[in-house]
Parts: C-alpha cells; sequence; structure tokens
C-alpha cells in the first residue's frame, strides 16, 4: 500500500488512480468532518467534493514530508469557515455519536446532547474537539489544521473539556 505522499507523488505524474485511491481514503473522513460544520447533508456532500477539487488543482504546492491528512483537512476547514460565513449557525441533527470522549469527561451517547454542550464552547474550542474526538486527528494535525502550536491546540481541547463537564453537571 502506498503512503499518501507516495500517491501525491503518482498524481501529479498523471496517474488517475493514485487519485482514486486517495479519494477513497479519505472520502468519508472528510464528508463526515464537513457534516460536523453542516445541518444540511447535501451541502457536506458538496464541501466535501469542493475539498477534493481544491486539493487536486493545488496538489502541485504541497509540500510533503507526511503532513497530507493535516493538509486536506485544513483544506476542509477552509471551505467550511467560508460557508458558515454565509448561513447562520444549525445545530448538528444526525443521529450519529461520538463513541469516545475524554477521560475527564463522562461519555455523551445522543448526538443532539453532545451538539448542546458544544455550544457552551469558543468556535476554537468546538473545532478542537470535533478535530479530536470526530475525527481522531492528534493534537500535532489538530495544531496544523487550526494554525496554532500544539500546546494550543492541547489546552483547546483540555478547557473546552472543563467548560462541558461543568455544563453536563449542571444539568444534573
Amino acid at each position: 500500500m502506498l503512503s499518501d505522499d507516495e500517491l501525491v507523488e503518482q498524481i501529479l505524474l498523471g496517474n488517475e488512480n493514485a487519485a482514486e485511491e486517495l479519494i477513497k481514503r479519505y472520502y468519508t473522513s472528510i464528508l463526515r468532518y464537513c457534516r460536523w460544520h453542516c445541518s444540511n447533508l447535501e451541502k457536506a456532500e458538496d464541501l466535501t467534493q469542493e475539498t477534493f477539487l481544491k486539493l487536486f488543482k493545488n496538489l502541485f504546492r504541497y509540500k510533503g514530508k507526511k503532513k497530507f491528512k493535516a493538509y486536506l483537512y485544513t483544506i476542509a476547514n477552509h471551505l467550511c469557515i467560508d460557508e458558515s460565513r454565509k448561513v447562520e449557525f444549525y445545530p448538528l441533527e444526525d443521529e450519529e455519536n461520538i463513541v469516545h470522549a475524554y477521560n475527564d469527561i463522562v461519555r455523551l451517547e445522543d448526538r443532539a446532547e453532545i451538539s448542546y454542550f458544544l455550544n457552551f464552547l469558543s468556535s476554537e474550542q468546538r473545532e478542537a474537539v470535533i478535530l479530536r474526538f470526530g475525527e481522531q486527528l492528534s493534537f500535532g494535525e489538530i495544531a496544523k489544521v487550526m494554525g496554532c502550536n500544539m500546546r494550543t491546540a492541547q489546552s483547546r481541547v483540555r478547557n473546552a473539556l472543563k467548560i462541558m463537564r461543568k455544563e453536563q453537571e449542571n444539568e444534573r
């Protein structure tokens, strides 16, 4: 199995099969990520398609060094931010659950409940939590996507979990 960077090299050489492999590898994850930012599945699908179109259009700018996943999520992040500026915020609606939370917070089973607690967070904290638990990105990858250092990414997640835990306790 080729690495992401090897697939990128193949794509730049004109190998369409490599492009298809890269899409297969990341399409579902990027769709899920865009879905966190959209109440409308069709819009999330559009943003996912746009992410890959923008990726392939600008692939020559990718610098490699095993940072492809963060590079791809950064493109999706920018498109989702641009889209959120166009429409008002909608809460998350679908039935999917976040499977794991952090040891510091009680597992939340209902996505509506998760969405409710995410509303108490700043946009940066919400984004960090979604990337960490919704997309299982490392703190290093989160830092690259959000354009901050790793300590800041860790701090955003830690502070978000404190806020969510406090709000959960207040609900009891």
